[in-house]
């Protein structure tokens, strides 16, 4: 991934550039998704543009304690009626004890399946070179375009600039870019 970015001092300023380069998309060949806001605190409330992003979590997660209490339920019964205890004429198959078991296999099912799910949705681990800036850990807040057109990065440069941006950079995530700066 290629991208221009620039560095802003205060969420105001980050969101008028978010909805300008919203309202130029068109004509500086900005794809939907491209554009990208990094800050150090949440700000989706003061930024109004920002995509809502949803997530399957809640859904999963429910069916993965669906699931886990179903193989809880087969556990407990298969091992109860493979084992037979004399009962004195109670049940083999017992209420409390296939309870307990299905109780434990369903939050088993629901925390393991939003753990992966988190990191499917997280993409965790990731190795790859991602786009941050230190200015970040600073408070800036980093709003660029991901992947923009060669021939409107001059015009998108001044456009970050236009709307306040301190400093605009660019970052690329190619091998052959990281190798070359230290050949220099």
């Amino acid at each position: 991934m290629n991208a221009i970015y620039g560095l802003f001092t205060d969420s105001d300023s980050a969101g008028q550039a978010v909805k300008a380069l919203r309202m130029a998309s068109s004509r500086l060949h900005i794809k939907a998704d491209g554009i990208v806001v990094i800050s150090p605190e949440p700000i989706e409330e003061r930024i109004a543009d920002l995509p809502k992003e949803r997530t399957p979590m809640p859904w999963l997660a429910a069916l993965g304690g669906v699931l886990g209490g179903t193989a809880g339920y087969m556990l407990a019964t298969f091992t109860q009626r493979t084992y037979p205890l004399p009962t004195g004429g109670m049940p083999i198959v017992s209420l409390w004890p296939t309870g307990i078991v299905m109780y434990e296999l369903t939050m088993l099912g629901a925390i393991l399946t939003t753990l992966i799910t988190f990191l499917i949705t997280a993409r965790l681990p990731n190795y790859r070179k991602q786009l941050y800036d230190p200015g970040i850990s600073d408070g800036k807040i980093l709003v660029g375009v991901a992947d923009p057109d060669c021939n409107c990065r001059a015009e998108l440069e001044q456009q970050l600039y236009q709307e306040g941006a301190q400093l605009v950079k660019e970052f690329s995530n190619r091998r052959s870019d990281v190798e070359g700066e230290g050949q220099s």
